[in-house]
């Protein structure tokens, strides 16, 4: 179950909210250009070099005409060292962890990712992301189903909706505001409607930031799952497929050292095949879900993170192995 059809309104749309509806539907309802070679565009933001482009190499290799790539880099121009990261840097500006040009970056990645028009699928990666599965499992997972892979869900506790702002009233009411990870992957039309919206990409600019009515609330953690959720419930997968592990119950999520990696570590989180959330309220409660692909349990992740760049000699010895299907 991907979601239900939007609810009728129950009150009178604003002007701006009318608009919206129009073109959001019309995105929606319109047949993507078919292409005769469909790509998937890896987007990757960093703050310079990446350090595993070695490994993302390997996992590119004999795909030549199935990718493309593109690079964020907000502090320093990238050293590379592959040649399919050479020349994909775009125009970037400084990225401030939490802030919103968080999602401003995000929006310049699939604005020009946007431009070529066989990209079909689009992928948001970190420079401390890594590949589990062989390119072929990937392009599979991600272009023969309809879906974009955004983590959406509810969270009552003062990290989730604790964080809404009434002065995000009418458009967004309190009880649609969502969370989830930013790391997403997203279908064509959905980029688009991303494009198109201004509304409610205004709307969190202006209401969700750092110390705001002494809360802070995170954009890139809310915008997407929210506007998407609002606007196309069937076509969102509810969970995002760059596995992350916040066990620790810290700010920034478990970083893997070079002793932490291993065949087993890599094949125990390519075989999860349930999404979970633990809600920040006092209960501490635990949501799980299938992962249901084309309504079929599927193993949930194809990307992981965070891994030091120490960890990239192991990681290249162990891809050929961890990877087959």
């Amino acid at each position: 179950m991907f979601g239900k059809s939007p609810p009728t309104p129950t009150r009178e749309l604003t002007d701006d909210e009318t608009a919206s509806e129009v073109v959001v539907k019309e995105i929606l309802k319109t047949p993507p250009l078919q292409s005769k070679n469909p790509k998937i565009a890896f987007m990757f933001l960093t703050p310079g070099t990446l350090p595993f482009e070695e490994l993302w190499e390997n996992f590119f290799q004999g795909h030549e005409d199935k990718f493309s790539v593109y690079v964020h880099a907000s502090k320093q121009k990238p050293i590379h060292v592959s040649r399919y990261f050479v020349d994909r840097g775009i125009h970037s500006e400084q990225v401030v962890w939490g802030k919103f040009s968080m999602v401003e970056a995000e929006k310049r990645l699939l604005a020009n990712a946007l431009l070529d028009p066989d990209n079909q699928h689009f992928v948001l990666l970190s420079d401390s992301c890594i590949p589990l599965h062989s390119f072929d499992y990937v392009y599979n997972y991600l272009m023969y189903t309809n879906v974009s892979f955004i983590d959406c869900f509810v969270d009552p506790g003062p990290h989730g909706t604790g964080r809404y702002s009434e002065h995000m009233m009418p458009e967004v009411e309190k009880h649609e505001f969502r969370k989830g990870s930013q790391w997403f992957t997203m279908k064509r039309q959905h980029a688009i409607v991303m494009m198109a919206d201004s509304l409610y990409y205004t709307k969190f600019k202006l209401h969700c930031r750092p110390n705001m009515d002494g809360r802070n609330c995170y954009s890139d953690e809310h915008y997407l799952p929210t506007f998407i959720r609002m606007k196309d419930p069937a076509g969102l997968a509810n969970w995002s497929v760059t596995f992350v592990d916040w066990s620790e119950g810290k700010w920034h999520p478990r970083a893997f050292r070079t002793q932490d990696v291993s065949y087993d570590l890599l094949r125990n989180i390519t075989s999860i095949a349930e999404s979970t959330h633990v809600t920040s309220d006092e209960s501490r409660t635990l949501l799980s879900s299938p992962c249901m692909w084309n309504g079929m349990k599927r193993p949930c992740f194809l990307f992981a993170r965070k891994f030091y760049p120490e960890t990239l000699g192991k990681l290249i010895h162990l891809f050929s192995n961890y990877t087959k299907v």
